[in-house]
């Protein structure tokens, strides 16, 4: 049927700049190639009333039986098969306004927007080009013509690895003349993107002024359009071919295994980082039951892919739901085949692109060290919103840990506490130790440097005031050798059975104890607990404890480089050795941060809450503002104050016993975090699945997730434990 809304939406095809989720859903993991296809929409028009949507789908094709053999290749060639090749891709226009009835797909200029649509770059791969460290080795480049800026000389690419063509004419041009920048005119689309390379640097550039330069040579820009994959695009998928053993020790191929909480996570390259953390926190109580068995549908927001609650909802159905997990059809098991067919994998491509918007590292697709996603990811979590009713599943990680500080003097002491999420234990001496003779060496009594106003030093020792439900520690396994960090692979030991924290319990202040005065207790207090893992690095570099402190502070006490960065811009400080305290906080934002906001269109009442749950990043308050567009602000200085004027107790419990078991590791292959692979061991039970019986560890690689049986030798060498209360 004809539509008149067709004309009044004045439909436009999708800039390059725009996102096309055009292979799954922003709100679930149903993809094209699904029965239904891509047709998740109703609730966009509830909330946007835009009433025209694409639904899309993807049907595999039947394999051809030929009957003669195929034609005889005239010279050595290699045929990429394509997406067109292997699928049917069948669209739809439906309309809202016209009772979600399927309308003529040739209306106006429907044919125009749908190809549009079907040719854009996906979102997940659009951002993977944006976030690639385009200073990476280039590999698999294929036969290409780039042309000469200076003098307008075309010439092929280099000869690659692997049986890719090319003569290398391009590079003989520059070693003749010496002209040295060159661009991919296969690469070139109409909205100026293309490859630039520099054989005097070795690197990829870009070019501001690129539409002039190729002008110059007759090349309008306007009229181009991209026949070839870029450099980058290249990078992406020769990581995504990345492989790992999954084989038992005597050989055999381990069995995977499907149903709820066993979904793999797909490679979107080098994000192995990010799912086996995930995979982690959704098999803990918290996790799944705030973001899967206590939610109800999704939240009703304009742009889901912009919002956190939307994301972490999603990922919570797609592993626990079941739906997804299940056998990647395109593998057959046979007789003459022993491939194992695992899952095809969900893309937390939306996700990844949200949790690292605005991070240095988080946002490149190089890969990152686990740890600190985790300690970001919490604090994601906990300065979102959470709906009414809902527990922040990052409280189950918290606790208090209490220090006592004795004067070596005077005997006076002093007690002083802490809000954690973690602990990270030290390594042991190049021999094998277990996880509690780990615990006690950063529990014991050790001398601290400080001054008593009554007499001298001080000794310190720091115990739990509180436990958590969730126990993680984390393993400082990564040291500097030679300015490089290393990694040690030396044993813990970890039983299955688990382990008492009850003698780590504190007693605080005993009878007969005086306490330091009150100014001494203060002044005894550091100013700030840095990261342990961070500081350990940029001590073994030689720099001194108090700018490693400072350092740490001025740059969210979690980024190695950024903290390096900054002590060498403030090398000259006269102040820079004195003893760091914490600046005097202010009660809420400055004036000026908050005039900024508002300068921007936004009320006082925005600006200030904005501002207090980013901790003063004006531009995080404001992409806050418009992802939480529905909030109370007008309440906001009556909130802070009723907040303020309330305590807090403090988190975890005081409960003993204090027993806990092993719930999960990541576990890490390679010698330095900026490299090699990371995997989740996780103990499930299995009496779902027909053949098993209770509890197993499972290793979920990426998309692939099989029974491991026995994770031994991985507890060993894990960088981060999980444990749980029980």
């Amino acid at each position: 049927m004809s539509c008149t809304h067709v004309s009044a939406a004045r439909l436009q095809p999708p800039r390059a700049t725009q996102s096309v989720h055009r292979e799954d859903c922003t709100q679930c993991f149903d993809s094209i190639d699904d029965p239904e296809g891509l047709n998740h929409a109703e609730l966009h028009y509830k909330l946007s009333q835009h009433p025209l949507i694409l639904n899309i789908r993807r049907t595999k094709k039947p394999k051809v039986e030929r009957d003669e053999p195929p034609q005889k290749m005239s010279k050595l060639a290699i045929s990429a098969e394509t997406e067109s090749d292997r699928y049917d891709t069948h669209t739809a226009v439906f309309c809202y306004d016209c009772g979600g009835k399927e309308i003529e797909r040739t209306t106006g200029n429907l044919p125009e927007v749908i190809d549009g649509v079907m040719s854009a770059m996906t979102f997940a791969r659009q951002t993977e080009v944006q976030a690639w460290n385009r200073k990476s080795t280039l590999v698999n480049i294929p036969f290409n013509l780039w042309l000469c800026l200076q003098c307008g000389n075309l010439g092929c690419g280099r000869d690659q690895f692997g049986g890719v063509g090319g003569n290398s004419h391009g590079l003989a041009h520059f070693d003749a003349t010496q002209h040295p920048v060159a661009v991919k005119l296969g690469s070139i689309t109409p909205e100026g993107n293309c490859d630039i390379y520099c054989y005097s640097c070795n690197d990829e550039k870009s070019d501001p002024e690129i539409k002039t330069h190729l002008g110059h040579w007759g090349i309008n820009i306007a009229e181009r359009q991209k026949t070839e994959k870029s450099l980058t695009e290249m990078q992406i998928e020769q990581n995504l071919r990345w492989e790992f053993s999954m084989t038992s020790e005597d050989g055999k191929e381990l069995k995977p295994i499907f149903g709820p909480g066993l979904t793999g996570l797909k490679n979107l390259g080098n994000s192995c980082y990010l799912a086996s953390i995930v995979q982690c926190l959704y098999s803990l109580p918290s996790f799944k039951e705030r973001y899967f068995e206590n939610v109800k549908g999704m939240p009703e927001v304009l742009n889901p892919a912009e919002d956190l609650e939307t994301q972490l909802r999603k990922i919570g159905d797609g592993l626990w739901s079941g739906r997804y997990s299940r056998p990647d059809s395109d593998i057959v098991a046979s007789e003459y085949s022993t491939e194992l067919p695992h899952q095809k994998g969900l893309a937390p491509a939306i996700l990844k692109a949200l949790i690292g918007k605005g991070h240095e590292e988080f946002s490149t697709m190089r890969q990152q060290d686990a740890f600190e996603l985790l300690q970001y990811l919490f604090n994601h979590i906990d300065r979102s919103r959470h709906p009414e009713g809902s527990k922040d599943p990052v409280s189950d990680f918290r606790f208090v840990l209490e220090q006592r500080l004795q004067c070596m003097g005077c005997k006076k002491v002093a007690y002083r506490t802490d809000v954690q999420d973690n602990i990270s234990v030290p390594k042991g001496v190049f021999e094998p130790v277990t996880i509690k003779e780990c615990l006690d060496i950063i529990t014991s009594d050790e001398l601290v440097e400080f001054k008593c106003k009554a007499c001298g030093g001080k000794e310190g020792a720091r115990k739990f005031k509180t436990f958590p439900n969730v126990l993680v520690i984390n393993c400082r396994r990564f040291e500097m050798v030679n300015w490089v960090p290393t990694k040690l692979d030396i044993p813990i030991i970890v039983n299955d059975d688990g382990f008492s924290l009850d003698s780590y319990l504190s007693s605080g202040i005993q009878p007969g104890e005086e306490p330091l005065p009150d100014d001494a207790a203060e002044e005894s207090k550091p100013a700030f607990a840095a990261n342990e893992v961070a500081m350990a690095m940029l001590e073994a570099m030689g720099f001194p404890k108090r700018r490693c402190e400072k350092a740490l502070y001025n740059t969210g006490n979690s980024d190695v480089d950024a903290a390096m960065t900054w002590l060498f811009g403030h090398m000259e400080d006269p102040d820079i050795d004195d003893p760091f305290v914490i600046p005097a906080s202010a009660p809420g934002p400055s004036q000026d941060e908050i005039n900024m906001v508002i300068s921007m269109g936004f009320t006082t009442a925005q600006a200030k809450k904005a501002l207090k749950i980013t901790n003063g990043n004006i531009d995080t308050a404001m992409e806050w503002i418009f992802n939480h567009t529905d909030d109370n602000f007008e309440k906001e200085d009556e909130n802070m104050a009723e907040a303020s004027s309330s305590a807090k107790e403090d988190p975890g419990s005081k409960e003993l016993p204090a027993n806990f078991k092993l719930n999960s590791i990541v576990c890490h292959k390679g010698g330095s975090i900026h490299a090699g692979h990371y995997v989740a061991f996780i103990k499930k039970d299995l009496s779902h699945i027909q053949g098993e019986e209770g509890e197993s560890w499972v290793l979920f690689n990426d998309e692939k997730v099989v029974k491991s049986g026995d994770a031994e030798e991985m507890k060993k060498f894990a960088y981060i434990y999980f444990f749980k209360r029980v």
